[in-house]
C-alpha cells in the first residue's frame, strides 16, 4: 500500500492507504474504507478537505464578460434572466457593455455577439470562474443547455461535474449549475489588460480574424491563451476586453488569477500529513470528550481549504452515525426503486433504518460545505415545523439521515395535476407552519440562523398535510448581516431571491427568507412558479402579482384572476386578499419595509382564525406595513 500525490510541481509517496491525488479529485483505496475497528472515517474527511486545499487562484476580480452568441428568438430581457449576477439584473446592465455594437437593448442580430458581464470568483479554491443558477424546463439535457441556453460558454462535460444528476436523469423541474469560466489577466503578459472576455470559438474563427475584430495583437492574444489552437472550432479562449466607457482596464496588482499558485509543495503536503495523523490520533484516544465539545465555526464555512485546516468536529452527540453498509442495505444499494427525490447537492432515498422510516440524503464530497452546514443547524435546532435529522455517515460519500415525510414538497403538491388538489384552508396551514419554521430560526435560537434557500420544493409536507422546512445546506448565522466584508456570495434559487442581491455586496440577512416567504404564499394562491417563462419570455411571479398591486383599477377581479383554477370557487376573496397583501409586503424591495417573521406568524394566526378580525395595526410594527394592508 502506497500513497501517491500528484501535484503541478512534485510527487510525494507515502507507506499508507491507497489515495491518489490530482487536480480534480481524490480516489481512496478499498482498504481505507473499511478500517471499521479504529473509526478511519474521520480521518478519511479531513484528509479529502484538505487535500483539496490545493489552490489555483486566491484573489478574484470584481467583473468578466462572457460573449454570449445571439439566436433568433433571444433578447437581452432573455440573456439577463439566466445570467443574473450581482452585476446583471435587467437587460440595460448587459446593454451599458456593448453600445458601441447595439444601438439599443432591443437592436440585437441573430449571428452576432454581446459581452454579458458577471463576477469573477474563485471557484472551489481551485480555478476562476462563476456558477449561475438555471430554472430546469421540459427537454433539458445538459448539452442542450451548454450549447444553446448558454451559448457554449461551458460544454457538456463541464455541466455534469457542477451538477448530481445523471445525464439521463435530469428533472423536468428544479436547479442546476452552470459554471463558466473567467479569466481576471496575467501581469507577465501585459499590466495593460485587466478586464477579460470568456469567448467560445467557433468554425468561423481564427486567430488573424479575432486580432483583426478586436484590433489586439495576435501574438499579445496567443500568450494569454498559450496552447491553444484558435482555428478549431471550439472551446474557450480569454480576450481583452473593454468596460462601459469603452476602455481597457489595466491589470490590478492585487489580483491572482489562474495558474497563479501552481500547487501545493511537498513540504507543505507533509504537513498536512502530519497534522491528519495527529488528529486522527487525538481522535482516536478521546472520542466521546470530542462528541461533546466539538463545533464548527461559521465564518469558515467558505471552501474545502478552510474547512480542513479549521474544523474540529460537528456537534453529533444528538445523531446518530450510521455506517454505509447499514444505508446501502436499507436502500437496496441506492437503488433508483428506492429515490424519492434530488437536488443540487445530491439525491434522496427512501429507506426503512433501524425500525423507522428515512429518507437518506446522498451527497458527493465536494458538497462538504453544505454537509456541515445542515449537519450543524439540525443538531441544534428543533421544532415541530423542520424536518428532523436522524442521523449521519461519512464513507466515500457523504450522507445525512432524516425522517420520511409522506407527502412530498409543496411544489408537487401545488402542480402535480395527479395529485389531489390542496384547499385553501390547508394552504393557509402550510403558510403558517413554515412562517413558524423561520421565525423560530430567525429569533429563537441561540444564534440566529438564516436559511437562504427558501422555496417550494424546500417545504415538505406531512401524511396530514402539515408543513417543514427542509435543506438547510445554505444556511448562515444571522449575525452575518453585520459583517463588513465585500465578498458576498449570492446564493439561492432565482426567483425566491431579493432584489438586492443583484446590487451586489449585501450581507445575508433575515429578510431574505421574509422575502423569498412572500414568493412562497404568491404560489399557495396561483400555483404558479417563481419563474414564469413563455418562450424567450421571462417573468417572475413577484412582478406578476406587483402589475396587479400597481396597475390594476379593480385589484380584487386581477387577483381572482391569478387564483389557482384547481381551488374553483371554494376559497375566500377576501381571505386571498388578504394573504396576496402580506405577500406584497414581505417581497417589498426595500428590505427595510418587509416585516419580521415574527409579524408575518401573527399575522398568518389572525388569518386563520374564526374568531378574530382583521387587524392590521396590531401586529406590523411599521406604518408602511398598515397603509399597505389597509389598501391605503
Amino acid at each position: 500500500m502506497w500513497v501517491h500525490f500528484q501535484t503541478n510541481m512534485a510527487s510525494y509517496q507515502h507507506d499508507c492507504p491507497c489515495i491518489i491525488h490530482n487536480t480534480q479529485f481524490l480516489i481512496l483505496c478499498s482498504y481505507c474504507t473499511i478500517m471499521k475497528p479504529i473509526k478511519f472515517r474521520l480521518l478519511l474527511l479531513l484528509l479529502l478537505l484538505a487535500f483539496t486545499a490545493e489552490s489555483y487562484c486566491t484573489k478574484t476580480c470584481d467583473v468578466a464578460l462572457a460573449s454570449y452568441n445571439i439566436q433568433i428568438g433571444s433578447n437581452l430581457t432573455y440573456i439577463s434572466s439566466i445570467m443574473i449576477s450581482k452585476v446583471v439584473s435587467e437587460p440595460e446592465d448587459i446593454f451599458s457593455y456593448n453600445k458601441d455594437t447595439l444601438q439599443s437593448p432591443n437592436s440585437l442580430l441573430g449571428d452576432s455577439r454581446v459581452n454579458v458581464p458577471f463576477t469573477c470568483d474563485c471557484i472551489n479554491n481551485e480555478f476562476l470562474g462563476h456558477t449561475f443558477l438555471y430554472e430546469l424546463h421540459q427537454g433539458d439535457t445538459y448539452a442542450s443547455i451548454a450549447a444553446f441556453t448558454f451559448s457554449n460558454l461551458t460544454n457538456e462535460e463541464g455541466m455534469q461535474r457542477f451538477n448530481v444528476y445523471s445525464p439521463d436523469n435530469i428533472p423536468v423541474d428544479g436547479t442546476l449549475n452552470v459554471t463558466v469560466n473567467c479569466s481576471c489577466g496575467n501581469r507577465e503578459v501585459s499590466k495593460d489588460y485587466g478586464l477579460f472576455i470568456t469567448y467560445p470559438l467557433t468554425s468561423k474563427d481564427t486567430l488573424e480574424s479575432i486580432a483583426k475584430d478586436t484590433k489586439l495583437d495576435a501574438e499579445l492574444l496567443q500568450r494569454y491563451n498559450p496552447g491553444v489552437n484558435f482555428s478549431q472550432g471550439t472551446g474557450l479562449v480569454f480576450i481583452p476586453g473593454k468596460d462601459i466607457n469603452g476602455s481597457y482596464l489595466p491589470f490590478h496588482s492585487n489580483t491572482v488569477g489562474s495558474g497563479a499558485i501552481a500547487g501545493i509543495s511537498v513540504g507543505v503536503l507533509a504537513g498536512i500529513l502530519l497534522s491528519s495523523f495527529g488528529v486522527y490520533v487525538k481522535y482516536y484516544l478521546k472520542k466521546k470528550a470530542w462528541k461533546k465539545n466539538l463545533t464548527l465555526d461559521d465564518s469558515k464555512m467558505m471552501n474545502s481549504a478552510q474547512i480542513g485546516t479549521e474544523i474540529t468536529g460537528l456537534l453529533v452527540e444528538k445523531s446518530q452515525e450510521f455506517s454505509y453498509k447499514e444505508l446501502s442495505i436499507a436502500t437496496n444499494k441506492f437503488s433508483m426503486s428506492n429515490k424519492i427525490g434530488e437536488g443540487g447537492f445530491g439525491e434522496v432515498f427512501y429507506a426503512e433504518l433501524r425500525g423507522q422510516k428515512a429518507a437518506i440524503k446522498k451527497m458527493r464530497m465536494k458538497a462538504s460545505k453544505e454537509f456541515c452546514a445542515e449537519l450543524k443547524v439540525l443538531t441544534c435546532v428543533h421544532h415541530l415545523n423542520l424536518v428532523g435529522l436522524i442521523g449521519y455517515c461519512v464513507e466515500g460519500f457523504l450522507f445525512l439521515v432524516y425522517e420520511y415525510i409522506d407527502n412530498g414538497n409543496l411544489s408537487q403538491n401545488l402542480r402535480d395535476s395527479e395529485r389531489e388538489s390542496l384547499t385553501w384552508s390547508t394552504r393557509m396551514q402550510i403558510a403558517l407552519d413554515s412562517a413558524r419554521a423561520l421565525e423560530y430560526i430567525h429569533e429563537h435560537t441561540v444564534h440566529g440562523y438564516i436559511h437562504r434557500d427558501i422555496k417550494s420544493e424546500n417545504i415538505l409536507l406531512d401524511k396530514r398535510f402539515r408543513a417543514k422546512v427542509t435543506d438547510f445546506g445554505l444556511s448562515k448565522f444571522a449575525d452575518v448581516e453585520n459583517s463588513t466584508s465585500s465578498n458576498k456570495i449570492v446564493q439561492g434559487t432565482f426567483g425566491y431571491m431579493p432584489p438586492e442581491y443583484a446590487r451586489g455586496g449585501v450581507a445575508p440577512s433575515p429578510k431574505i427568507d421574509v422575502y423569498a416567504f412572500g414568493v412562497v404564499l404568491y404560489e399557495l394562491i396561483s400555483a404558479k412558479q417563481a419563474v414564469i417563462r413563455d418562450g424567450p419570455e421571462v417573468k417572475g411571479l413577484v412582478a406578476l402579482f406587483d402589475e396587479v398591486f400597481d396597475h390594476e383599477t379593480n385589484p380584487t377581479e386581477a387577483l381572482k384572476n391569478l387564483v389557482d383554477p384547481r381551488l374553483g370557487d371554494n376559497y375566500s376573496v377576501d381571505s386571498v386578499c388578504n394573504i396576496a397583501k402580506l405577500a406584497k409586503a414581505c417581497t417589498m424591495k426595500d428590505p427595510q419595509f418587509r416585516p419580521s417573521m415574527r409579524s408575518v406568524v401573527v399575522a398568518l394566526t389572525t388569518l386563520t382564525s374564526t374568531t378574530e378580525d382583521w387587524n392590521v395595526s396590531s401586529f406590523f410594527e411599521n406604518p408602511a406595513f398598515v397603509n399597505l394592508m389597509s389598501g391605503k
